[in-house]
């Protein structure tokens, strides 16, 4: 038996022994009347009324004195020390307390008091075992240094690491600002399915799921676009949803399969509004959230002061590598600059992937700053309208910051035809052996024909955001509960 086993099983022992005393290790339930951080800021009051305190939390450390101990007790809020005098409390509760562990979670109640040392603490009167731990907390930095462990067991990671449980409050406030900017602005909050019978909006592979009672697949939506357009041919003029989208893709830095994403749309907008609206929002979410206008992440200050940058993405391919990338240009031609520049392109199937390629690996490293990559060819994005005065391209763009992309934001293509000869065009890519590209759906072009407004729409990755703000490198620390491999 290993030394974990052996110390879960002898708090099982210490349980049953409990239990033998009459005492309930799960009760039902403890009146709080104070937090860990209500109790240290206002310690001197509640110490000079005399008023007794009724907290709860989780034991972090003990410290035995003879008839005396000290333990820190943990909440949501912070710790406070507790102090427990065998005098001062039931022979019995004393008694239990031997039986106690760091991890237990206990109720105390007693008046507030500094310590000769300067520490604000408990003594405790009244004591209350709540939960009984079967496994002895980690140690911090051993026990929870691998990062794969922390993902995995998050509840161990949160209860450890004051600032991870910190990371998800501004991810929290993050969301919280984002709907209250969108709902000022006039926005309608609603909910579009995830499962879907087609799926669309996006280049990606979806996860396939079957419906018993209908005897039909269905897929995890890679995007709530179409539904958030039908929603717009429906008569909202102002829509958006935050939501789970789920992408049956690669794990790495800045992608996780299941991800929270922002989609917006606007009627009577174009893509000049929407870099209007995501500035904006940028802007507000920040200011809400940090107080200010400049982020440090990773080493590196971040200035999201409105306007920011408009690049154009072939004019900044060109700048970067020399290469003026037009309409004739082949995708040989694009091959041959990446590899210039050590990209594998044994994978991609046709310009449009190399063309990404290309920009990914030399150009978008160096976005640090907030900027606007704007003005894609055509064939990269099947649902943006061609530019108004240059055919070729599309207005789309995509906010960077930090080298990583934000968004994805169109001028809406609002033309039913163009919009079906843009499908049949990614079924013929598909043909190719490009995987992701998108399918043909013919209830979203139905909806398209009884009219659709000129749109602007745009989408923003929640959980990119979110590190940026807490200044985190791998998206894995800003979702709860990423996926990982089975263990073992």
């Amino acid at each position: 038996m290993g030394e974990l086993e052996d110390q879960r099983e002898g708090r099982i022992h210490k349980l049953n022994a409990l239990r033998e005393r009459g005492i309930n290790p799960y009760p039902y339930r403890y009146q709080v009347t104070h937090r860990a951080q209500d109790i240290l800021s206002r310690w001197e009051a509640l110490s000079t009324s005399g008023e007794p305190v009724g907290a709860a939390g989780r034991i972090m450390a003990i410290r035995g004195h003879g008839k005396a101990a000290f333990a820190h007790l943990q909440d949501e809020s912070g710790k406070v020390q507790v102090y427990i005098r065998e005098d001062k409390v039931e022979k019995e509760a004393y008694e239990a307390f031997k039986l106690f562990d760091v991890g237990d979670f206990i109720g105390v109640k007693g008046k507030v008091f500094k310590t000769r040392t300067g520490e604000i603490t408990i003594e405790v009167s009244e004591l209350t075992l709540l939960s009984k731990s079967l496994r002895p907390l980690p140690e911090k930095w051993h026990g929870l240094k691998d990062i794969e462990t922390r993902s995995r067991q998050r509840y161990t990671d949160l209860f450890m690491n004051p600032e991870v449980r910190e990371a998800f409050r501004v991810r929290s406030k993050v969301v919280t600002a984002i709907r209250r900017f969108l709902d000022e602005a006039g926005f309608l909050e609603v909910e579009t399915p995830v499962l879907q019978p087609q799926y669309g909006g996006g280049f990606a592979r979806p996860f396939v799921a079957h419906h018993n009672s209908l005897n039909m697949d269905l897929f995890l939506r890679i995007s709530d676009e179409l539904y958030l357009k039908r929603l717009i041919v429906g008569g909202y003029e102002k829509v958006y949803e935050i939501g789970k989208v789920l992408r049956n893709e690669g794990v790495d830095r800045q992608h996780n399969p299941e991800f929270t994403m922002l989609e917006a749309y606007q009627a009577y907008a174009d893509y000049h509004d929407m870099m209007t609206l995501v500035e904006g929002l940028f802007a507000s979410v920040i200011q809400e959230v940090t107080g200010g206008m400049k982020v440090s992440y990773q080493k590196k200050e971040l200035d999201f002061n409105p306007p920011w940058p408009r690049l154009s993405l072939l004019g900044a391919i060109e700048k970067e590598t020399g290469l003026s990338i037009g309409p004739a240009t082949s995708a040989q031609e694009i091959a041959f600059v990446c590899r210039n520049y050590g990209i594998d392109v044994e994978k991609a199937k046709n310009r449009v992937e190399l063309i990404d390629e290309l920009f990914s690996g030399v150009v978008r490293p160096k976005l640090i700053q907030p900027c606007f990559m704007m003005d894609y060819p055509w064939e990269m994005t099947p649902l943006a309208k061609r530019k108004r005065d240059d055919p070729n391209l599309v207005e789309q763009f995509e906010p960077f910051a930090a080298g990583m992309e934000l968004g994805n934001a169109f001028s809406e293509l609002n033309d039913p035809l163009d919009q079906r000869a843009r499908f049949e065009a990614q079924a013929r890519m598909r043909a190719e052996g490009y995987e992701e590209a998108q399918p043909l759906d013919e209830d979203y072009l139905r909806a398209m024909e009884y009219g659709m407004p000129p749109t602007g729409g745009v989408g923003i990755g929640i959980d990119r955001l979110a590190m940026i703000l807490t200044d985190t490198h791998s998206i894995r620390d800003v979702i709860l509960f990423p996926l990982m491999r089975p263990e073992g």
